[in-house]
């Protein structure tokens, strides 16, 4: 009977999870500014292999580490495209959909605080604005990485998470893929979420969005200066 409570419990949670998933990307897909350049996007080959293509290149190999202790997230920083933004936590509203960063604040990352932190065992949830009405936002250059890149988390507890990129890849609104997105794995991974796709002036909405795979593949001290 335990293992039977345990089993429910897991899928109960997996299929909050999920419902959290489509009402994330839901509210990524409905914000931004349109009078700019299109974000980038993310090219075929940081995508991962599709079964029975020949492979492009090797696949990398980076190792893994033990999930941490669960601890709150305080900023998200990406070397390779210049991020460096403080977290928000992100809940649900009366309607039971996702809240956002405030859009006053193009410089601010949100995690979804009901699902597991950065580093801990799990995957954890990362969203952020492409853009908004007066220009580029926190995720604008996300579809811009490569493969191998990394993401560091800052934590409360003075660890910083590292996690390497695994792929990046875009998909249509309507073909969003919760399970492989959200699904857990047996390890710490990371998913950052933004719009993308292309953008429709019919609709007046981005058509998709970018997701980043990573796994927790190293973790340090975060200097005293970057906690908070």
């Amino acid at each position: 009977m335990a293992r039977q409570a345990r089993e429910s419990r897991r899928k109960s949670v997996l299929a909050a999870v999920l419902a959290v998933a489509v009402l994330a990307a839901s509210w990524l897909i409905e914000h931004g500014a349109k009078d700019q350049a299109p974000p980038p996007q993310p090219s075929k080959a940081e995508a991962f292999p599709t079964p029975g293509e020949p492979l492009l290149a090797p696949p990398r190999r980076e190792r893994s580490v033990p999930p941490l202790p669960s601890a709150v997230p305080t900023r998200v920083s990406i070397p390779a495209i210049r991020v460096d933004a403080p977290l928000t936590p992100l809940g649900l509203l009366p309607d039971h959909s996702l809240a956002t960063p405030p859009d006053a604040e193009k410089n601010l990352a949100g995690w979804y605080a009901g699902g597991p932190a950065p580093g801990a065992a799990g995957t954890a949830v990362v969203a952020g604005h492409v853009d908004t009405e007066n220009g580029p936002a926190v995720f604008y250059n996300l579809g811009a990485l490569k493969k191998g890149d990394t993401v560091e988390m800052a934590r409360a507890d003075g660890r910083t998470a590292v996690f390497t990129i695994d792929a990046i890849e875009v998909y249509d609104r309507d073909r969003f893929p919760s399970a492989k997105v959200y699904g857990a794995t047996g390890r710490a991974e990371l998913r950052l979420i933004t719009c993308g796709g292309g953008f429709s002036q019919e609709e007046d909405a981005y058509l998709g969005n970018v997701v980043v795979y990573a796994h927790l593949t190293s973790v340090r001290q975060t200097p005293q200066l970057m906690r908070g």
